[in-house]
């Protein structure tokens, strides 16, 4: 991949383009044909579903990153073999955003919905009653790869959305499903501390099972925007990354920043039942609602987005990440000041995936899945990296290492973004 030229590249490509870089703010917006009024936006309780649904979803990818310490304990394993459980989830997150994702754009997605929701049941069934971490792990793989259902929905609610409010839409669901990230950490603390980490599982089986029956009875059929075999469809794919660079660029900012996240995430439970907090499960899962406030960013960054803010909220939000690790680092005995770096952390990664997602889902309309699988892949592999790297920083140099490693991720970003000019 050639490294880009110079500011431009945090642009929007306009869309239909292969290849050209037009900036966002410059952009003219589409007008409605003559005689033919704009779409309607989708009714506001498909809007609610869509948020809520994407929310409980995706719950499951981060319910495991609180239980690491009990985790080690049940299964008598290290820290850093703990925090593979969380980098086998993202990693098969990825890998169904590579080969699940593109579906959506040739089998109607209410049934692929309903699939893929009926696997992951299975797979959370089997992480419940796992007889050792081996299988926790392969079944965690699998629930991973399932849940990739969020992002059908998401390019869902885009479909639906007309131009002028498709950042607003795409904003509104996607704080319901950072909404479900955030609150996933304090839900499955207070349960595991209430009764046992595989109760956390079981019953986000149970959930899940409702929620397939919910969206099987209410989501409206989506005729597929495509007629492609499977091995086209994969390598169609691929061929959307190689000729729009917005949608490489913004993988990679993205992937950047969600490291960024996973590193303090993944490490933040073994430092707050450490000295010189020591707490308990329960506990660790209340300061996870700190993160909780980052998710009210969404709908404004989907505005921003319509106004054509996309790139100078983007280079804030690279500062503002690098920011909030600094402000750990720091803070580290001040639990005061590790909420507030967690807040801090969330809006920003919430703010560029806003933005990212909105320049990604303009480049051609009848690809939005297959565009939504590149860009998530890409992110979700830069989560599963952090996560794993977050864990060896925190055995090798304990927090300052993890406070360091998560600021530098940001700042390459904004770096490769903004290069320096003789």
């Amino acid at each position: 991949m050639s490294q880009p030229n110079g500011p431009a590249d945090l642009a929007d490509s306009a869309p239909g383009t292969a290849g050209a870089v037009v900036p966002p703010d410059l952009g003219p917006r589409p007008e409605p044909a003559p005689g033919r009024p704009e779409q309607a936006g989708p009714p506001r309780r498909l809007v609610i579903l869509l948020a809520v649904s994407c929310g409980l979803t995706v719950a499951n990818l981060y319910y495991a990153q609180p239980l690491l310490s009990e985790l080690r304990q049940s299964f008598h394993i290290g820290s850093v073999v703990a925090g593979s459980l969380v980098t086998a989830t993202q990693l098969g997150y990825a890998l169904g955003l590579l080969l699940l994702v593109p579906l959506g754009d040739v089998i109607e997605k209410r049934r692929l919905a309903t699939v893929l929701l009926t696997l992951t049941v299975g797979a959370l069934v089997l992480a419940g009653a796992a007889p050792d971490f081996a299988v926790l792990l392969a079944a965690s793989l699998v629930v991973g790869c399932t849940l990739t259902v969020a992002q059908i929905l998401v390019p869902f609610a885009a479909d639906l959305a007309p131009d002028s409010s498709r950042g607003r839409v795409v904003g509104q669901v996607m704080s319901g499903l950072l909404t479900g990230i955030l609150l996933s950490r304090t839900v499955g603390s207070v349960v595991a501390g209430a009764t046992s980490w595989r109760v956390v599982y079981l019953g986000s089986a149970a959930l899940m099972t409702v929620l397939t029956l919910v969206l099987r009875s209410a989501l409206p059929p989506r005729q597929p925007a495509a007629a492609l075999p499977y091995g086209a469809l994969l390598r169609s794919t691929v061929r959307l990354l190689r000729v729009h660079p917005a949608l490489r660029q913004r993988a990679l900012y993205q992937a950047a920043m969600f490291g960024a996240f996973s590193v303090f995430w993944t490490t933040i439970s073994f430092v707050l039942t450490a000295a010189p907090f020591h707490y308990r499960q329960w506990q660790v899962g209340l300061f996870a609602l700190a993160g909780a406030g980052g998710a009210l960013i969404a709908p404004l960054a989907g505005r921003w987005a319509d106004r054509g803010l996309v790139r100078p909220m983007t280079a804030a939000a690279f500062v503002a990440a690098a920011v909030a690790f600094g402000v750990a680092g720091v803070g580290r005995h001040s639990v005061l000041a590790l909420g507030a770096a967690a807040v801090l952390l969330d809006m920003a990664v919430q703010t560029t995936l806003i933005l990212g997602q909105h320049v990604v889902y303009q480049l051609d309309g009848g690809a939005r899945a297959r565009l939504n699988s590149a860009f998530m892949a890409t992110f979700f592999v830069g989560g599963a990296v952090g996560s794993q790297a977050g864990s060896a920083a925190y055995r090798l140099g304990g927090w300052p290492a993890v406070t360091v490693l998560g600021a530098a991720l940001p700042l390459l970003a904004l770096l490769w973004a903004f290069p320096r000019r003789d």
